[in-house]
């Protein structure tokens, strides 16, 4: 049977992040900290704009593109946000998720053996959609002493004459880490010199406590070459509405919008009408839960302070990375005993990228109750383990 199936999709390795909550979706008293999804209820406003749409019978399709409302309002959101203009007729697309958007980005962009350059630890769907894009995944391996920022010397050591693009999450997933500006005119420089595309993944763009997040695509001559990738899960608790969107030159988004057209038709009706609701009234929910998740961000930086656990100091998302190398185990290892031991799960670093190994990705986007317990357990892993070494 397997003969007569893809090998591209055969050959493609699963998820290292499901294994995990699948385990813990069945264990008796175990604590998850191992999902992306904010434990936020949608706001009440975006919900109440979801149901009216459906009280109103707005169930049929929309515009392959999405609802102009809704791109009108991205459109003046990112403006507001990232001094950026997008013309809401033909440079915007809404998509189902940001994971649809980098699935069909990719797709219109590439030609058979061209290679795109994925910085990891990343999320997980970056190099299988480069490979189902028939791209060859040219993969750089981020370093800890660098917070696991892309640096000028690694980019350029990994460009060759088929380079056609390079993803750059940030903030990162699972890292936590972030570009500053300075971080990233070098960068752009490079790209725009080697007349490259950036699609720019851009989900976690709200949340970032140490400075306003910056766009490379707002660097001088970096739009026409950016495909900018952002989304309502993460800002707005939005996870299960689906419902992305992408900022490129109208040249790419008509490429994107044929294919999305063909194998989606449109995103869901209900969550576009909800979206609206988001974008023209949800800063206050952002800055409140932005509030939150750097409080629990601050909260487990302290506790590992006070375990002596190694971690660079994260600055978007809502992950932390600890190292955990000290313990001599691999991170699938160390993640494996201490859901089996003390029945939290995290997930292994080498799960986002062979740079992730020695670390642990742990998500904040849970209740400070839930993050003081399993802290509390990990600190008596971490000291079970020590006392094994002597």
């Amino acid at each position: 049977m397997t003969k007569s199936l893809s090998s591209k999709v055969i050959n493609m390795k699963p998820s290292g992040i499901r294994k995990f909550f699948d385990i813990v979706s069945e264990m008796k008293d175990a604590i998850s900290l191992g999902v992306g999804e904010p434990d936020f209820d949608t706001p009440w406003h975006i919900r109440e704009e979801g149901i009216y749409s459906l009280e109103k019978g707005k169930t049929f399709y929309t515009s392959n593109a999405g609802l102009k409302e809704l791109r009108q309002a991205i459109s003046d959101n990112v403006k507001k946000k990232r001094n950026l203009e997008y013309n809401p007729n033909d440079e915007i697309l809404v998509t189902v998720g940001g994971s649809e958007a980098i699935d069909i980005g990719l797709r219109a962009i590439i030609n058979e053996g061209d290679e795109v350059i994925i910085p990891q630890p990343s999320y997980v769907s970056y190099e299988p959609c480069a490979l189902l894009a028939d791209a060859k995944p040219v993969i750089i391996n981020l370093k800890g002493e660098n917070n696991f920022r892309l640096q000028a010397d690694e980019l350029i050591n990994a460009i060759s004459d088929k380079t056609k693009a390079l993803i750059l999450p940030y903030p990162n997933n699972p890292t936590g880490a972030i570009m500053e500006y300075e971080d990233l005119e070098k960068i752009a420089k490079i790209i725009i010199d080697n007349d490259i595309y950036v699609m720019s993944d851009e989900i976690y763009s709200e949340l970032t406590y140490k400075e306003k997040h910056v766009s490379i695509a707002s660097l001088d001559n970096m739009k026409e070459r950016t495909i900018l990738i952002d989304g309502f899960s993460k800002a707005y608790a939005m996870t299960g509405w689906r419902l992305g969107y992408a900022c490129a030159p109208k040249e790419i988004i008509k490429q994107m919008t044929k294919i999305h057209q063909f194998a989606i038709m449109c995103a869901p009706t209900s969550s576009q009408y909800a979206a609206i609701s988001a974008l023209k009234n949800g800063d206050k929910d952002i800055e409140m839960m932005r509030t939150s998740y750097n409080q629990r961000r601050r909260f487990l930086l302290n506790a590992f302070r006070e375990m002596n656990l190694k971690c660079f100091e994260p600055y978007g998302a809502f992950y932390v990375f600890p190292s955990i190398k000290e313990f001599n185990m691999t991170s699938e290892e160390f993640a494996t005993r201490f859901l089996e031991e003390e029945h939290v799960a995290a997930i292994p670093g080498n799960a986002f990228g062979d740079s992730g190994e020695g670390y642990l990705r742990i998500s904040y986007a849970y209740s400070i109750e839930n993050l003081k317990e399993a802290i509390s357990r990990l600190k008596r892993f971490v000291e079970k383990l020590r006392k094994e070494q002597k």
